[in-house]
């Protein structure tokens, strides 16, 4: 465990119809609230393996039982989102923090303890680290400290947002350094893959011989 590692987790309540709602054509909305329950306490688990300094961001519905029964459980600090887009959303988390740390989301299944406190790490000679998604994203940000211009004119939810990202340090003059990429569950071609990743994730909530169709 690395004591010294801050984590910030973002996470929506798995309200049926508003969580995983580009899932909803293949899982239904019930399913797609289920998976992406999933896919909170997997986060978390590892989370909270990595590191005791975690915080749980929450959205749609701050004191939903399951945030809840997770703060409990693993004995982490909750703390309700602001409005705004996902970049505010982020710096607002960061600039939370007292030195250092690591935001993440709950659509990345293949982040692991090593692979965030690499993250960490990499901030030794970097004033940005991101991992890079395939979708055009990342599924990691972390910084020294806040920087409202890294968020500010980014089409989060497209293509654009790593190479967006990184021209906006360029500019800034911070060094950014990307290490592994990942990729998210958010569409239904995702679960194709996320079915021989994590296979246990898609227990029941629908046939896995239909994802990728």
């Amino acid at each position: 465990m690395c004591a010294d590692l801050t984590l910030a987790v973002l996470a929506k309540a798995p309200l049926p119809g508003q969580a995983k709602t580009r899932l909803i054509p293949t899982l239904g909305a019930e399913g797609a609230a289920r998976l992406h329950e999933r896919l909170l306490r997997r986060t978390l688990e590892i989370a909270r393996v990595t590191t005791p300094r975690v915080t749980l961001w929450t959205a749609l519905q701050h004191h939903h039982p399951l945030f809840l029964e997770l703060a409990e459980t693993y004995r982490i600090e909750m703390r309700p989102q602001p409005h705004g887009d996902l970049g505010q959303r982020m710096l607002h988390a960061l600039a939370a923090m007292a030195g250092p740390g690591l935001v993440i989301g709950t659509d990345c299944p293949v982040l692991t303890p090593t692979l965030l406190r690499r993250c960490h790490a990499a901030l030794n000679d970097a004033d940005v680290v991101c991992l890079p998604a395939e979708d055009g994203g990342y599924g990691l940000i972390a910084m020294h400290r806040a920087e409202a211009r890294l968020f500010s004119g980014i089409d989060w939810g497209t293509v654009r947002v790593m190479s967006q990202t990184a021209h906006a340090a360029a500019e800034l003059g911070l060094r950014l350094r990307c290490l592994d990429r990942v990729w998210d569950v958010d569409r239904p071609e995702d679960l194709a893959r996320l079915a021989t990743h994590s296979p246990e994730l898609l227990a029941d909530l629908d046939d896995p011989a239909t994802y990728g169709r």
